[in-house]
């Protein structure tokens, strides 16, 4: 354990730990602001999961949460975001953080958002997501590049980035979680996908009570950890590579370059990257989906 409680002190905003079933645990650790996904959170997750990755006494990787709610969403009011990324070394290949206007805002979300989800998609070991709570817009982009969900039976998902003015988050999977249709819908009305839906429309593998949900979760984690490494390395390979071939990676690049045109859509129009009207519409059902429940969130979401 004396590994982890120094890895534990490298981090600021999430948890690390290991035991002995071969199963690393990450937790998503700023439960004041719902577990908001600031930039430093953002590169202590990818740096938690690229340790699991290349420990080879780690068969399965959990992700977690602290407090209320799993998260929501990305940071809006990240203070410290271009300290951290000049303190930090670029995980993907783009460039150009510090320039101005769409390169900038482009070169940051494909930085953070799409390129570590997608990272975090191919880490060669079974991850699954623990969630209860709201997951909100950013927060689907945590769990969705996880093999598998489980979810509290208080769990619901939430993208209300179109009443934001932008069409849907950066790591954009929702037809091949969801379906087309209910895809549409979620876009469309902001409205949530409850924790017993996203299971019948298969998305979340396995809904349980919420007293029930740590235990549950680390003991599917165990079993699966009892596997041949190699063999789960290659068939989460093989799956995800049929998804592929059904053309969710050109679709991806297609629904992120959108993405950044609905940021400089709006701020042409608004100096915002985000239609202003959606925090006008401060008491309406628009800024309560945002909130996550009647104790709002201090950390804010945008796709």
């Amino acid at each position: 354990m004396a590994d982890d409680d120094q890895r534990q002190r490298d981090f600021t905003t999430i948890q690390y730990e290991t035991g002995g079933s071969r199963v690393a645990r990450i937790t998503l650790n700023r439960p004041d602001s719902r577990n908001a996904q600031n930039f430093r959170m953002l590169y202590e997750l990818n740096e938690a999961f690229d340790r699991a990755a290349q420990d080879d006494g780690v068969h399965v990787i959990v992700l977690a949460a602290n407090g209320p709610h799993f998260s929501s969403g990305h940071d809006l009011r990240d203070g410290e975001a271009d300290d951290v990324l000049a303190e930090r070394r670029p995980v993907g290949t783009w460039c150009g953080f510090g320039c101005a206007g769409a390169e900038g805002t482009m070169a940051k979300e494909k930085e953070l958002y799409l390129g570590l989800c997608e990272r975090w998609r191919n880490v060669p070991k079974p991850t699954i997501a623990e969630v209860h709570g709201k997951v909100i817009a950013g927060g689907l982009m945590l769990v969705w590049p996880c093999d598998l969900i489980v979810a509290s039976e208080d769990a619901s998902f939430i993208d209300n980035t179109v009443a934001m003015g932008v069409a849907g988050a950066e790591f954009f999977q929702h037809p091949w979680e969801l379906g087309v249709r209910k895809a549409k819908e979620l876009l469309f009305t902001s409205r949530p996908v409850s924790a017993a839906d996203a299971h019948r429309l298969g998305m979340v593998n396995h809904v349980v009570p919420r007293d029930r949900l740590t235990a549950f979760t680390m003991e599917l984690a165990a079993g699966i950890a009892e596997q041949p490494l190699f063999a789960l390395k290659l068939a989460k390979e093989a799956v995800n590579t049929a998804q592929d071939c059904q053309g969710r990676a050109n679709a991806m690049q297609t629904s992120f370059a959108l993405h950044q045109l609905c940021h400089s859509h709006n701020q042409g129009l608004y100096d915002l990257p985000i239609d202003p009207a959606f925090f006008e519409a401060a008491p309406s059902k628009a800024a309560a989906a945002m909130a996550a429940s009647s104790e709002a969130a201090p950390g804010t979401s945008h796709g």
